[in-house]
């Protein structure tokens, strides 16, 4: 299915995530004001981005916008009085993830392929469960050497460094024990290292300290995933499907725990799901989709899905699996070729 694909990108989505913005943006790149960019360019496509309540009003808290292409963070920068700007960006499939104090995140999918500005225009919803978390403490904040360590470790994680990632992290867990970003940033490490059962153990400690982490509840997941315990990843892989309805990874690993655990309907919901979300950003949501619908007994809905695939991802490593499946579907004669 593609597991360790999946467990590659999506770790490095969710650790660039936590990385402050100026480890990865150039000089060049800092915030812009949006009075700046009314003039059209025509060499390179631009994406500028508006967000608003539902009154219409420009949204006035701190936030920030996400730039991912193919699924990695491309770019970064702050809201400025509910407006972000990104220039001189290659053609490609993106995602706008647009974040607000007080407002649920939400994600745009462009499909940039001519050089003119796009225009995103978000309407951002005040988030309607603010006694959801009553109870739970605030999270601590780090101090600026703890966070400093923290930092260091996340980039070289996201490089792949995981001997210098282990150093910064076991510093920053040495002046901040217990802090949850620092057991997420560890058991996001534990994974890479293929430390499954210890990821896990460290995994629910930061999920318990701040239950309104997706992503730790997804790696949570991940971990179980990795273990082959499907049952046991159900839960946190629900939460966090719960906490980030967007987010097409839980719903992946949700799809495929359930199918081992011959869940064959909730399979399909969540295939489809994934699919849908992910925009076609993953395809091998699609042969996991496929082997669902096969599962459900829907065989010319599996056979149209492994046909789309072929036809889109010819030149993918996972062809050949498709062709296989398809031609299975065939001689077992539960489709008539085409």
């Amino acid at each position: 299915m593609g597991f360790a694909m999946l467990h590659r990108v999506c770790l490095t989505a969710f650790l660039l995530s936590l990385l402050p913005t100026q480890l990865f943006l150039p000089a060049a790149s800092a915030q812009r004001n949006p009075d700046d960019t009314l003039a059209p360019r025509a060499d390179r496509p631009e994406i500028s981005v508006s967000a608003h309540d539902v009154a219409g009003a420009a949204i006035a808290t701190a936030g920030s916008v996400k730039l991912y292409r193919d699924g990695m963070l491309a770019d970064d920068t702050a809201l400025s009085r509910g407006h972000a700007f990104f220039g001189s960006l290659p053609f490609g499939s993106y995602t706008v993830e647009i974040d607000a104090n007080g407002y649920k995140s939400t994600q745009r999918e462009l499909n940039i392929s001519v050089a003119m500005r796009y225009e995103v225009d978000a309407t951002l919803q005040r988030d309607s469960a603010p006694d959801a978390n009553f109870g739970v403490p605030a999270k601590p904040v780090l101090a600026p050497k703890a966070k400093e360590a923290l930092d260091k470790g996340l980039k070289a994680l996201s490089k792949n460094k995981l001997s210098e990632a282990e150093k910064q992290l076991n510093e920053a867990a040495n002046l901040a024990p217990g802090h949850p970003d620092v057991l997420y940033a560890q058991g996001v490490l534990l994974l890479e290292q293929k430390n499954f059962g210890q990821a896990q153990s460290v995994l629910e400690k930061a999920s318990q300290m701040d239950p309104t982490n997706a992503r730790a509840f997804s790696s949570l997941g991940m971990a179980f995933v990795n273990e082959g315990k499907y049952d046991q990843a159900i839960a946190p892989l629900e939460k966090s499907a719960q906490l980030d309805a967007a987010a097409w990874e839980p719903q992946w690993m949700l799809g495929e725990s359930y199918y081992r655990l011959q869940q064959y309907d909730q399979a399909l919901k969540a295939s489809q799901l994934a699919w849908t979300q992910s925009n076609g950003k993953a395809p091998q949501v699609e042969l996991l989709l496929a082997k669902a619908l096969t599962a459900a007994g829907k065989y010319e809905d599996a056979a149209q899905t492994l046909r789309d695939f072929l036809k889109r991802y010819s030149d993918r490593p996972e062809a050949p699996t498709a062709k296989r499946y398809l031609d299975r579907l065939t001689s077992d004669g539960k489709i008539h070729p085409n």
